[in-house]
């Protein structure tokens, strides 16, 4: 009988017994990798070098595109180390690191895009408010809750996981340290602290999907409404990426946890944990790139010009609030017909130059 304090590494799942198909891995691995690296890199690059994008979606954006890279590289570098090295191992202190960090990650993310949905349901169904809903204080108070909910979301787990004796092995059946495989090993009651945990975290995560579709539903109500088709394009164009990325996201989460367990085996876990922890990170820049003009000439200005603004993306929140002058483009933005936007600049300055920071360095 082994238990969690003789246990000094564990052996993570294999996907392939022959050397050729474990190369074929660590090739596959390295291009998804490699392709996520340059998809995120790109989008976060163009946030902070082009103040057109200095807007809160884009900042929330951002964001998303550091977790996507950081989750990627918490499972997919190691699964390639050991694929190439024809190896299975990893100390218990990487697998307490993987852990932690994988669901910090993701559970960010989560929160990243419950409150991107929250971004574009007031840019569409409450524009006018929407400087002092998201202005500059606003935004860093969300991410900043939202990265603090996450260290200690991914420190409770991590300890209640590792605090569990394990005397059934140290073989994980699964690609990375997860915390279901994790749970199999145990051989003590203690583990259903943890379920509790997972339970009361499924409910959490069911609330926040109830707001992102209750957000979704008003947002296509205002939607329909926009008289003009070239309005209601545009502001599908804001929604849809997000829209894919959420699907995508919790439709693969909802899929590896909640399948039934008669339909469950290793190969079928390997693949479905793929799905939801590799695909993701690689998919999203391709997602909100496609249909985001905005994105798209930001890259292509991007590779034109000499420069970059990492400093003025980084002092942003710090800078006064924004004129009257650069509230029109983000009207425009809004949908609002053009012959109300000084109608609608002079009656509401005030709330608009609370806290707002949109086309924050907009010059004619």
């Amino acid at each position: 009988m082994s238990n969690s304090s003789s246990i000094t590494e564990f052996l993570l799942l294999a996907f392939a017994d022959t050397r050729q198909l474990q190369l074929l891995h660590f090739w596959l691995f390295l291009g998804i990798y490699l392709a996520a690296l340059l998809g995120n890199g790109l989008i976060i690059t163009a946030v902070a070098c082009d103040h057109r994008l200095h807007t809160p979606m884009y900042f929330f954006l951002l964001n998303l595109s550091i977790l996507d890279l950081g989750s990627i590289s918490t499972t997919v570098p190691k699964s390639m180390a050991n694929s190439l090295w024809d190896s299975r191992a990893i100390s218990y202190s990487g697998c307490t690191a993987q852990v932690f960090f994988f669901v910090f990650f993701i559970t960010l993310e989560y929160c990243v895009l419950t409150i991107m949905a929250y971004d574009r349901y007031v840019a569409i169904c409450k524009p006018l408010h929407y400087g002092t809903l998201l202005g500059s204080r606003a935004c860093v108070c969300m991410a900043a809750a939202a990265w603090a909910s996450g260290f200690l979301y991914a420190v409770l787990h991590t300890a209640n996981t590792f605090s569990l004796p394990l005397c059934k092995g140290n073989a994980v059946d699964q690609f990375f340290c997860e915390i279901p495989q994790i749970l199999k090993l145990s051989c003590s009651c203690s583990y259903l602290r943890e379920v509790g945990l997972l339970v009361l975290s499924a409910c959490l995560v069911f609330g926040c999907f109830v707001f992102i579709l209750f957000s979704y539903v008003q947002i296509f109500r205002a939607v329909l409404r926009i008289s003009s088709e070239q309005g209601r394009h545009k502001a599908l164009s804001t929604c849809l990426p997000h829209l894919a990325v959420v699907s995508l996201f919790i439709g693969t989460a909802v899929f590896a946890y909640l399948k039934p367990s008669s339909t469950s085996s290793p190969s079928l876990d390997l693949v479905v944990a793929v799905l939801y922890s590799v695909v993701p990170p690689a998919v999203n820049p391709l997602l909100y790139s496609m249909r985001n003009q905005e994105i798209k000439d930001a890259l292509w200005n991007m590779m034109n010009s000499p420069g970059c603004c990492w400093p003025s993306l980084l002092m942003a929140p710090l800078l006064p609030n924004v004129t009257q002058r650069s509230a029109e483009p983000f009207l425009q933005s809004c949908y609002l017909p053009r012959q109300s936007l000084s109608y609608v600049i002079s009656e509401h300055s005030s709330t608009l130059g609370t806290g707002f920071w949109m086309n924050l360095y907009w010059t004619a």
